[in-house]
């Protein structure tokens, strides 16, 4: 069994390889049965959670039965971790044989998480965005950041990228990581201007009100949400969707664990029909694309067991 650091992941993934690899896994599908969460309760102490995210291959497009590999994501939330120095959030990718059930390999699991989010989004920019987006707005500057540009800038002609954060120390910080990719990248106070005069406009933020508002867009602009990710989160007004054509990662996550979905549902402002697809459908071509350069559209992902298997499996492959 090999173990496969973040620096072993790091240095066997590369956008857009990443993203040809997320895409042909959509188009192909793997058998991704419910994560699981658990509470574990803690004496004394704050509940953490275990995430337990399962997928394999299909030996064939839509069968059953299984392909050559069984993965799972185990992903461990410790809140209170901070007061030892240590990060509120650990895991581990296990990839397996069906051939035999062994494993095969265990891989960090949060650099492929944030190699493959960005993929996603990328993959979906590829269908959605316009083919002349050249301006980027990035809004958080965590550690999906730099990956979202990089992804982003490999599917389209993105030649300057604009960054706000809460704290303009951490977009400071971004634009360093991003020093030597040959983009224009500055960091911007005032995220109104900024997000009018962007063409893509991607947010990876744990926001629970809406920063991205509708009215600010301007025509052919393509919005990618990669954070809130809970139901009761959001990144974006009502007007956005009001405004936009909707797509989200997979149908089953979008509707009830995006709040950028979830919450302009339940207010009745858009309906379940007015989701236009899914990654599995525009991979596919049996989902809607872009119409025309003017409209908007919206991307929403919230994270799906097939994006983890497919890195991985790309991961494991090359070494």
């Amino acid at each position: 069994m090999r173990f496969i650091d973040a620096a072993a992941v790091e240095a066997a993934l590369r956008y857009p390889q990443l993203v040809d690899v997320l895409e042909e896994a959509f188009r192909t599908g793997a058998i991704s049965p419910p994560r699981h969460h658990h509470t574990v309760h803690l004496d004394g102490r704050p509940d953490a959670t275990l995430l337990l995210m399962p997928a394999w291959t299909a030996s064939a497009p839509g069968a059953e039965t299984a392909g050559r590999y069984i993965g799972i994501k185990q992903v461990t939330v410790f809140p209170d971790n901070s007061r030892l120095g240590k990060p509120a959030i650990y895991g581990a990718y296990i990839l397996l044989s069906t051939e035999t059930g062994e494993p095969l390999a265990i891989i960090d699991a949060p650099t492929l998480t944030v190699w493959r989010t960005a993929a996603a989004s990328a993959l979906a920019a590829r269908y959605l965005a316009r083919p002349d987006a050249s301006r980027m707005l990035m809004v958080g500057a965590g550690a999906l950041g730099p990956y979202l540009v990089r992804a982003h800038a490999s599917v389209r002609p993105i030649k300057e990228v604009m960054l706000w954060n809460r704290t303009r120390e951490r977009a400071e910080e971004l634009k360093q990581k991003l020093a030597g990719t040959g983009l224009s990248v500055t960091v911007v106070d005032d995220l109104e201007q900024a997000a009018r005069s962007a063409d893509v406009i991607s947010t990876a933020t744990i926001s629970s009100t809406p920063l991205i508002h509708g009215a600010w867009l301007k025509p052919g602009c393509h919005v990618d949400c990669v954070g809130a990710f809970r139901p009761d989160m959001r990144e974006t007004d009502d007007e956005v969707v009001r405004r936009a054509r909707v797509w989200v990662d997979t149908m089953a996550g979008g509707l009830s664990e995006a709040g950028d979905v979830v919450m302009p549902l339940k207010a009745g402002i858009i309906r379940e029909g007015d989701i236009q697809g899914d990654l599995f459908g525009l991979a596919s071509g049996t989902a809607p694309r872009r119409n025309s350069a003017e409209e908007i559209t919206m991307f929403k992902s919230v994270g799906a067991s097939i994006e983890d298997l497919a890195a991985a499996i790309a991961v494991y492959e090359s070494q």
